[in-house]
């Protein structure tokens, strides 16, 4: 027994959904925002820079550090 295939119907097309600059905007600024944060305390807190006193920043991210290119050492 043969199984008949239908044609492929032409009249439904997938719409993507519009969302708004507005809805996202907030989101990219807080995430850029933390982003930013995360890079200077692997790339800059040590040194003349700190806002930490002592080592205990360096020492949570200092393979990171390594990881992304800058040099601690």
């Amino acid at each position: 027994m043969a199984q008949s295939v239908a044609p492929p119907t032409t009249g439904s097309t997938a719409v993507p959904a519009k969302l708004p600059i507005g809805a996202i905007a907030p989101w990219a600024v807080f995430f850029g925002v933390v982003m930013l944060v995360l890079l200077y305390f692997v790339g800059a807190e040590q040194g003349a820079t700190s806002l930490i006193s002592g080592e205990g920043v360096h020492e949570w991210v200092h393979d990171a550090r390594h990881l992304l290119g800058f040099p601690c050492h």
